[in-house]
C-alpha cells in the first residue's frame, strides 16, 4: 500500500509538525487550523482537535467532525483533546468520531491507532478489488462492516482472540484476515477435531525421537512452528478436559515442552481460537474448563449466520461465481431473490457449494431462479417436471446412472473430501468405493 494521507485539524502548529516528524515514513500529513480550511477530500483518515480557537472553551471540533463525516460517511475520524470531560468525549463519538485520543499525544498510541486504521483500509480496498491475493470478508451490510472494523481494531494486539459462530460463517476467514496484518509471518492452522486425542500433545507441542512407539525422529510441534506468527485453533470445543489443561498452561506461560523432553522452549505467537458451540453452556455441563474460557475470551468476535445478513448474499454469490476463470456466469435478479429466500443452514460454505454447482449445471451464461431451485431442491416439482426417463434400461441401471451423475456433480465442485462427505452424507469408505465403481476421475 502506498503512503496514506492523514488530515490533522488543529490550531497548534507544533502538534502538526510533531506528527509530520513521527509519521514521515508511513503517512503524508495535510493540515487545517480552522474548519474553513478543511479540504473536501484527498485524505484517508482525520485527527481532529476539539478546541480550535485559543482561549475558547467551545468545542468547535465537533463541527469539524460533522463536516468531514458529511463529505466522507465512512471516514475514520479520531478526536483529540486535553479536555477529558466525559460528556465531551461521548459527544465526539455521537458526532461521528470512531475513537478519542487524550492530549498530550503518545507516539506509541498514535502509531497503534493508525495501524488499526491502515488495517481497515487494506480490507476495504481488497473488497473493492474483488479477487485478489488478500483475504476478504465480503459484504457491505452493517454486520460485515462491524466485523471488518473489529478485525482492524485488533491490529497490533497480541492477546488471544476467540471467534464464535455457526459452522460455515467464516471463522477461518477472520483468522486469515488477522494474519494478513503481518503477512510475512507463519500461519499455522489446526483443526482440533481432526487430530486423534492420543496424538494431540505430540502434534501441538512436538516430541523427541523414541519418546513413544512410532516416534522415529524428533518432531517440532505446531506451536513452535507458529513462533513469531499466528496459531489458529479451530473447533476448540473438541479438546478433551486433560488436554485443555495443557493448552491453558501454554497460553499462560508461552512455554512448550516436547513429549519426552525435560527442556522448555519459549514460543511467542498470536493465538486465535474458534468454536461453533456455546462454550459457556459447555462449562455448565463440565465439558469445558472455565479457566481456559476466561483465558481465551478476553477478545471475542461473534460471526452472524448468513440468514441474518441476507443483504450480503448477492455480493458473496457473485464473488464465488467469478472465481471460475473459464465459465463466467452471472446471476439474474430472480436468481438472487431465490438465493435470498433460502435460510442457508450451512451458511457461506453452503452458498459457495451451491454457486460451484450452478456454474457446472446451469445451461445458459446467465443463472435463473429455476437453476437455483434445481440445486437447492433437486426433488422439487420445478426441478423434476421436465425429467424424461428411459425405463427400458431398468431401475437398477437408472439408479446407478443417476448416482454416478450426482457423484460427478458434487466431486466436480470441490477438492475437499470433508465437504464432499458432508454434502453426500455418506462414509469415507463408501465414497472411495463409489468413485472406484463408477471410474470417476477426481482431481483430489
Amino acid at each position: 500500500m502506498s503512503k496514506l494521507t492523514l488530515l490533522v485539524v488543529d490550531d497548534d502548529d507544533l502538534i502538526i509538525q510533531s506528527l509530520r516528524i513521527v509519521l514521515k515514513d508511513s503517512w503524508k500529513i495535510i493540515a487545517a487550523n480552522t474548519i474553513a480550511e478543511i479540504p473536501e477530500g484527498g485524505y484517508h483518515a482525520a485527527f481532529v482537535d476539539m478546541h480550535l480557537t485559543p482561549g475558547s472553551n467551545r468545542p468547535e471540533g465537533l463541527e469539524a467532525i460533522k463536516k468531514i463525516r458529511d463529505g466522507e460517511p465512512h471516514m475514520e475520524i479520531v478526536a483529540m483533546s486535553g479536555d477529558l470531560n466525559r460528556e465531551l468525549m461521548e459527544k465526539t463519538l455521537a458526532a461521528g468520531a470512531s475513537r478519542f485520543l487524550a492530549k498530550p499525544l503518545s507516539e506509541q498510541e498514535v502509531r497503534l491507532t493508525l495501524e488499526k486504521i491502515e488495517a481497515l483500509l487494506l480490507m476495504q480496498q481488497a473488497n473493492l478489488r474483488g479477487h485478489s491475493h488478500k483475504t476478504q470478508f465480503i459484504g457491505d451490510s452493517p454486520v460485515a462492516q462491524t466485523i471488518r472494523k473489529q478485525v482492524a481494531g485488533l491490529a497490533g494486539e497480541n492477546g488471544p482472540i476467540l471467534v464464535l459462530g455457526e459452522s460455515g460463517t467464516g471463522k477461518e476467514v477472520v483468522a486469515n484476515l488477522l494474519h494478513d496484518q503481518n503477512p510475512d509471518t507463519p500461519l499455522i492452522q489446526v483443526n482440533i477435531a481432526a487430530i486423534p486425542e492420543n496424538l494431540f500433545e505430540s502434534e501441538l507441542f512436538g516430541h523427541l525421537k523414541g519418546s513413544f512407539t512410532g516416534a522415529e525422529q524428533n518432531k517440532m510441534g505446531l506451536t513452535e512452528a507458529a513462533h513469531g506468527g499466528l496459531l489458529f485453533l479451530d473447533e476448540i470445543e473438541a479438546l478433551s478436559l486433560p488436554l485443555q489443561v495443557k493448552l491453558l498452561r501454554f497460553l499462560e506461560s508461552g512455554e512448550v515442552r516436547r513429549v519426552g523432553s525435560d527442556k522448555t522452549v519459549h514460543v511467542k505467537c498470536r493465538v486465535v481460537v474458534a468454536s461453533n458451540r456455546d462454550l459457556k453452556s459447555m462449562i455448565q455441563t463440565n465439558e469445558f474448563r472455565e479457566d481456559l474460557y476466561w483465558r481465551i475470551s478476553g477478545t471475542q468476535i461473534q460471526l452472524s449466520p448468513l440468514r441474518d445478513r441476507k443483504e450480503d448474499i448477492p455480493a458473496i454469490a457473485q464473488f464465488f461465481m467469478t472465481s471460475d476463470p473459464v465459465r463466467r456466469k452471472t446471476l439474474e435478479a430472480d436468481a438472487i431473490q431465490k438465493l435470498q429466500s433460502y435460510d442457508w443452514p450451512g451458511n457461506v460454505r453452503e452458498l459457495k457449494r451451491v454457486c460451484q454447482q450452478l456454474i457446472l449445471t446451469s445451461p445458459l451464461p446467465v443463472i435463473r431462479a429455476e437453476d437455483v431451485e434445481a440445486v437447492l431442491s433437486p426433488n422439487s416439482p420445478q426441478a423434476t417436471d421436465s425429467l424424461s426417463v428411459d425405463t427400458s434400461m431398468g431401475l437398477q441401471e437408472l439408479v446407478a446412472r443417476y448416482e454416478a451423475k450426482v457423484l460427478k456433480q458434487v466431486l466436480g465442485s470441490t477438492d475437499d473430501v470433508e465437504q464432499a462427505l458432508e454434502t453426500l452424507k455418506i462414509s469415507r469408505s463408501s465414497l472411495y468405493k463409489k468413485i472406484k465403481d463408477y471410474q470417476i476421475a477426481w482431481r483430489n
